[in-house]
């Protein structure tokens, strides 16, 4: 009887949720058959699950940045693959987090044998947090705002963003919360189905962004060089309007949005960009599964019958980052994306843009696991996101370094 088996989480059994970590496995018998699972309970009591076939190596060792895996969940070298693939027993559920101030406890147990997981080796948990030592979260309810601020620990000054989510609405924290763990003062902004603010507004006020802008510019720690604003969906269109129509906006990140104003009229100082045409019947019902897809309702962006709904964002000194996945099943965010990007570039502006082959319309923080499909808070309706389980996680590892690198090079 060797050593007992251990597992490990490396560097430490306690990170971030975006960090990337070492899984290895020691005290086997060599060249012997495991199952590895993780297994992570959300906040709902939702259970998500994952496993993957390994062989140790001649040691009696197994470490997931080397070893393959020969079957379960993925295929193939895969550091991170149990977190990536954690896929719930009820279909179409996505992985949030609602409370940044709990971790996401990740269960790794490794078992005897490629059958019937009948006898337990050995386990340990990895606790993934949403918010770094120090970091401070403050609720906002100053003026019309309905905001969670984030801030890093110590005097900074930090570089400030603002970041949106989408129709969904709510105030969704969890990314907000990984970029302040990360060195940037975060305002999580709501302004959709939360609190007293309307499950769908008539309209959007370009001046209740602008409230946010200004309360993030007087907090002391914000580096007085201007703000960033990411926008993933809804949120993408709001944040080039932000960047395009009010001051202080020095960088704008587009995730899986679109040039033109989308579903709700902006309202701004004497003007109003109209939602762009759309036709609900063009919306597809999948007859098996009863999934919505949406891609088709909009009228097609490339009629000038539509241009009153563009946002101009050729107009904007700010510099601008366009994420989307070609494989989004609920927008044509690539194409969307790519029109504004060719009108900034008539105009000779500075524009970044990346597509990625497999990945969906949910482009999250990393090792947060695909949701092809959800419920969506607000239609009430399955919706399609798309997206391929490995190339979509490669998508979201790749864009997070880029959205950071981004935010640090220009504020």
């Amino acid at each position: 009887a060797g050593m007992a088996v251990q597992v490990m989480v490396l560097p430490s059994p306690k990170c971030l949720f975006d960090d990337p970590v070492q899984i290895r496995v020691v005290g086997l018998q060599p060249h012997q058959a495991v199952t590895l699972r993780a297994s992570l309970v959300d906040e709902s009591g939702e259970l998500f699950q994952a496993h993957a076939l390994y062989r140790a190596g001649s040691s009696g060792e197994l470490d997931l940045s080397c070893s393959p895996a020969l079957g379960g969940s993925y295929l193939g070298v895969e550091p991170m693959g149990l977190l990536w693939s954690l896929q719930s027993k009820t279909p179409y559920k996505r992985l949030a987090k609602r409370n940044v101030l709990t971790p996401f406890c990740v269960e790794l147990e490794v078992y005897e044998g490629h059958g019937d997981r009948s006898r337990l080796l050995g386990k340990c948990t990895n606790e993934r947090w949403f918010l770094g030592e120090g970091v401070k979260r403050i609720s906002v309810r100053e003026g019309r705002l309905k905001a969670t601020l984030f801030l890093p620990p110590g005097p900074g000054p930090f570089p400030g963003l603002i970041d949106l989510y989408g129709s969904g609405g709510g105030l969704v924290e969890y990314r907000a919360s990984l970029l302040a763990s990360r060195g940037f003062v975060t305002l999580a902004l709501a302004y959709m189905a939360f609190e007293d603010i309307p499950t769908t507004p008539e309209v959007l006020e370009l001046g209740y962004f602008e409230e946010a802008v200004n309360f993030l510019r007087k907090q002391q720690q914000v580096k007085d060089t201007g703000i960033g604003v990411l926008g993933l969906s809804k949120g993408a269109d709001l944040a080039l309007s932000m960047a395009t129509f009010l001051p202080g906006i020095k960088a704008a990140v587009s995730i899986s949005g679109s040039g033109f104003n989308s579903f709700i009229p902006l309202k701004g100082n004497g003007f109003t960009i109209p939602p762009h045409p759309y036709n609900l019947e063009r919306v597809k019902i999948n007859d098996e599964s009863g999934l919505i897809d949406f891609s088709e309702i909009l009228d097609d962006h490339r009629d000038p019958a539509t241009w009153h709904c563009r946002i101009p964002v050729e107009r904007s000194l700010a510099k601008f980052l366009f994420l989307s996945g070609l494989d989004d099943t609920n927008w044509k965010s690539d194409l969307y994306c790519q029109d504004a990007v060719q009108r900034l570039q008539q105009y000779g502006r500075e524009v970044e843009f990346y597509s990625y082959s497999g990945a969906g319309h949910l482009l999250e923080p990393p090792y947060l696991p695909l949701c092809q499909a959800s419920i969506h808070r607000v239609l009430g309706m399955f919706m399609c996101w798309g997206g391929q389980w490995r190339e979509h996680a490669k998508a979201q590892e790749d864009a997070w370094r880029r959205i950071q690198a981004f935010f640090w090079q220009h504020l």
